[in-house]
């Protein structure tokens, strides 16, 4: 059965099962499930960062608490409140709906019917030799990817001005772009609705060259340091794709319909965090359900799997790897169900050590941060979703710190020419997810707060309290852009105006999120999910620069110069 047969009666199935539990409420509940909730709680309700919904985990709850739930969220959780969408009878529509929920069709990796999807959207190879240098700026290493969620983009920013290139419709709530490092032109995203897309960014406009459909629901990419293969992830159906990185042609698809998880039990898993690494010619990627990782050998004939690390521990998330010595060598990854960083070595295809984050904790790297310190030596570090709390380990795997913030968070990152780990605090409730706090790598205690309010910004000193800089944070009606057809390739683009729309009659509190350091060093770039904009930073001192507005829901950011120096990134 073609893939986007298979993709469409799932969906259709779920469809006619919403209908059936709908009472008065005309919300579509398998349609809103799927735009808002399987993110957290997966595509089959089994859980992951959220709980697990499926009817036997939910037929001893309070129908009406769990109502409440979604109305209200979940403090210390990742589970935000929904009441700006769900009426009372919604949320007890959709409760109805999952409680009675049955999953009817599995889903299967088809290489040949991800081949089906393959699509070539320009011509590579006329395009490097017409255009052998960067166009639109004076080396693509000046670009910085920003991913647009609700509106489905990815932009390229001239990373040294501030200045929107080009935005592309890139499939449903792009998720992640990385960059080949060997030839730093061509660059990747992943949607979550599955759409593997591949541009060109010397040419003009820089077009999408190839796309491939690898699933339903996908998450992690990554592409191998010779520069000739990438590998992307999927939730739904589970498992991997690997593809080649010039023309985006699936190669191989690696199935986890069945694996066994830590409990012993056969279960599908979903393929959560994907890595490539300078220290060997090998992949990681994580089975999020399985509490695996899987090593392949992408050097090898048929590009087989040489390592299979298990039992790390439940809903395997996110990872990074080290940097300093032996760089690449461990890939450290994120177990949200059981309160630890798996430390996965490359060299003997081995769990090295689990570092424990806290009872009850979700760490959730992001990008990782890794550094040298002069006391510890190389540090590490992460985030968890649901305690403000900064877990900082050294290369014995022993915690040396735990720095806390205003509320869980999502990502930390850092670079050699900034003093801080910027750590911020995006699941931390309205009260403080308006927060990034920047941490000395030196001394490991938090030195300044990047605060922005509805109308103000401050940057504050942590230890005096003392307001050091503000700036008019004035939130403006995001003006949208309008879609055209790409001369060079065939892909939709979308039109961007740096001018600024009305003042918003009733701002909102920003949501910060994701700072990614740019510019050669000098800047950090911290996207603000509810107002649409992306603040610029000065990357020694944390001061305000500059605000990139007209933007819907910026998320990840990607730094093509910065990440050229982190391994797996």
């Amino acid at each position: 059965m073609k893939l986007g047969k298979l993709l469409g009666m799932a969906a259709c199935v779920s469809m006619v099962a919403g209908s059936l539990y709908a009472g008065t409420s005309k919300m579509d509940f398998a349609k809103v499930y799927e735009k808002e909730c399987q993110g957290c709680h997966g595509p089959i309700h089994q859980g992951g960062v959220g709980s697990d919904l499926r009817p036997k985990a939910l037929k001893k709850k309070n129908a009406q608490m769990l109502a409440d739930t979604i109305l209200n969220g979940k403090p210390g959780t990742a589970m935000p409140e929904w009441k700006h969408m769900f009426s009372k009878d919604d949320a007890a529509g959709m409760v109805d709906w999952l409680m009675h929920w049955k999953n009817t069709v599995e889903l299967r990796l088809d290489l040949d019917e991800v081949k089906k999807t393959w699509k070539k959207l320009a011509d590579r190879k006329a395009l490097l030799k017409k255009y052998p240098h960067a166009t639109d700026v004076k080396s693509v290493m000046d670009i910085v990817f920003a991913t647009e969620r609700d509106a489905s983009l990815v932009d390229f920013i001239d990373g040294t001005t501030g200045k929107v290139l080009s935005r592309h419709k890139a499939g449903f709530a792009v998720h992640v772009t990385v960059t080949n490092k060997r030839m730093p032109r061509y660059a990747y995203s992943i949607s979550r609705s599955g759409r593997l897309t591949m541009f060109d960014l010397a040419a003009p406009g820089q077009p999408a060259v190839a796309s491939v459909q690898v699933g339903q629901e996908s998450r992690g990419l990554a592409v191998s340091p010779d520069g000739k293969y990438v590998m992307a992830g999927n939730y739904n159906p589970g498992g991997a794709v690997l593809c080649d990185a010039m023309t985006l042609e699936p190669l191989k698809v690696y199935q986890t319909a069945g694996v066994i998880d830590p409990d012993g039990n056969i279960v599908p898993s979903r393929v959560a965090s994907i890595a490539d690494t300078p220290y060997g010619p090998y992949f990681a990627f994580a089975l999020k359900d399985g509490g695996h990782v899987y090593i392949v050998d992408y050097s090898k004939p048929d590009f087989p799997i040489v390592g299979d690390i298990p039992n790390i521990g439940k809903i395997l998330h996110d990872a990074f790897l080290n940097e300093g010595k032996e760089i690449g060598r461990y890939y450290m990854i994120a177990s949200q169900g059981s309160d630890v960083m798996g430390i996965v070595d490359f060299k003997t295809k081995r769990l090295a050590a689990k570092v424990y984050t806290g009872p009850g904790t979700k760490p959730h790297p992001g990008q990782g941060s890794s550094w040298y310190n002069e006391k510890y030596g190389q540090l590490n570090a992460t985030v968890s979703m649901n305690v403000g709390n900064v877990v900082i380990w050294d290369m014995n795997w022993d915690v040396v710190a735990n720095v806390p913030t205003a509320g869980g968070g999502l990502f930390i990152g850092t670079s050699k020419d900034t003093p801080y780990l910027w750590a911020d605090c995006v699941l931390g409730g309205p009260d403080n997810y308006n927060k990034v706090y920047l941490i000395n790598k030196d001394t490991l205690e938090t030195d300044r707060i990047i605060e922005v309010g509805k109308k103000k910004g401050k940057l504050i000193d942590a230890h005096t309290g003392k307001v050091l800089q503000t700036w008019d944070a004035t939130q403006y009606q995001t003006v949208k852009g309008k879609e055209y057809d790409s001369k060079i390739a065939k892909e939709k683009l979308v039109t961007y105006t740096a001018k600024k729309g009305p003042k918003v009659k009733k701002p909102v509190q920003p949501r910060l999120l994701h700072a990614e350091p740019a510019n050669h060093g000098k800047w950090v770039f911290i996207s603000e999910w509810t107002t649409g904009r992306i603040g610029i930073y000065d990357a020694k001192t944390g001061k305000f620069i500059k605000y990139i507005y007209n933007l819907t829901t910026p998320t990840f950011t990607y730094s093509v110069e910065h990440r050229q120096h982190i391994p797996g990134a």
